[in-house]
């Protein structure tokens, strides 16, 4: 493979994955800025007789953070969930457990 091919693909892997990096931050940045911004209108218009440990008070919280972290796993975790690269990293294993093989043989 051409040494300058090489430098551009992996380039452009990494690019790709500081973009979706920065996304992820900006995900989380939005999530942290509307939540505090809701608990804050909660508290504010509460009455003296409302309870603010609610399930209604933090629904939008845990559902969006449930959304939040299948986002962080997609970014960071990639081998949890079975990716593109997988399954070019298998075949090379693979291709290296039969070139070792026939060596082992000769």
């Amino acid at each position: 493979m051409d040494n300058s091919f090489k430098n551009q693909h992996l380039e452009d892997k990494y690019r790709k994955k500081v973009k979706a990096m920065a996304g992820f931050y900006k995900h989380l940045a939005v999530y942290l800025l509307v939540n505090i911004s809701l608990l804050i209108m909660e508290l504010v218009s509460m009455k003296s007789d409302d309870v603010f440990f609610e399930w209604a008070t933090f629904t939008t919280m845990i559902s969006w953070g449930v959304g939040l972290g299948v986002h962080w796993v997609s970014v960071f975790k990639p081998t949890i969930i079975i990716a593109k690269d997988w399954e070019e990293e298998k075949i090379k294993e693979y291709m290296e457990r039969e070139k070792n093989k026939k060596n082992q043989w000769e």
